[in-house]
């Protein structure tokens, strides 16, 4: 699956937004999905913590499903979770949707990637933080996604590790260099609109939206999409010139 860019409002908008469904009001719920269905949202990141791989109980199984039922818009599953090959199934993984799992939680990654491809989903690779891009090498034909988180996972609210800034920059110029121009970059953690931009400069795609942003607490849901979609497209530097150079 190749994932193309949408335009918003009459604007070309060289980044998708993914929203994190952790940050949501449960209460509001139905409501939230209507607003992000009219403004335009690619997809719903769904976080699912296992409390082992990382410290934290997240978002399961029947949260999903009953998700899928409430909108189209495509789900983002991020399984932070021990041997994801060993519990796949479990998600009814659709086409379309992303599924993300960590290099660091299993020794079985080609057949977690397999499978979710074998459903018609985008297989998404996620590193931590302190993970070096080198281990991408010998699953990057396989993926259509690298995602890299930019704070430790496990807990929202959390500031961005300033090294990610370069560790995008180097991912991207990877990707590119070794005929991977196709592979997107999604970013995890503190996607503020202010690092959002900064993030898209040095060659992130899909963008990780949670409290920094979307749901930040200061402003509403639709002014803060409005927010987070001019910040994105204020880069300075579009993907086709980013690969020219």
């Amino acid at each position: 699956m190749i994932i193309t860019n949408k335009s918003h409002g009459g604007k070309s908008l060289n980044g998708k937004i993914a929203v994190s469904m952790m940050c949501a009001d449960i209460a509001k719920t139905v409501e939230t999905i209507t607003i992000f269905e009219e403004n335009d949202i690619d997809f719903l990141h769904i976080d699912v913590m296992d409390g082992c791989f990382v410290p934290n109980l997240q978002l399961g199984v029947d949260y999903i499903m009953q998700l899928r039922n409430l909108s189209k818009i495509p789900l983002d599953i991020h399984l932070m979770i021990t041997e994801p090959e060993k519990k796949l199934e479990w998600f009814d993984i659709k086409e379309g949707e992303m599924v993300s799992v960590h290099y660091e939680s299993t020794e079985n990654l080609n057949q977690a990637l397999t499978f979710i491809k074998q459903k018609g989903a985008v297989p998404v690779l996620a590193l931590n933080p302190a993970t070096s891009i080198d281990v991408i090498k010998e699953h990057v034909s396989n993926v259509g996604v690298i995602l890299l988180m930019t704070v430790n996972p496990g807990h929202a609210g959390q500031k961005m590790v300033p090294q990610m800034f370069e560790k995008i920059k180097q991912l991207r110029k990877y990707l590119d260099s070794a005929g991977y121009d196709n592979v997107k970059i999604e970013v995890d953690g503190n996607v503020s609109f202010e690092n959002a931009k900064l993030m898209h400069d040095a060659g992130a795609d899909i963008f990780v939206a949670g409290s920094s942003s979307v749901f930040h607490k200061d402003m509403t849901l639709i002014e803060a999409i409005a927010k987070l979609k001019n910040s994105i497209s204020e880069s300075k530097i579009t993907h086709r010139e980013r690969n020219d150079h």
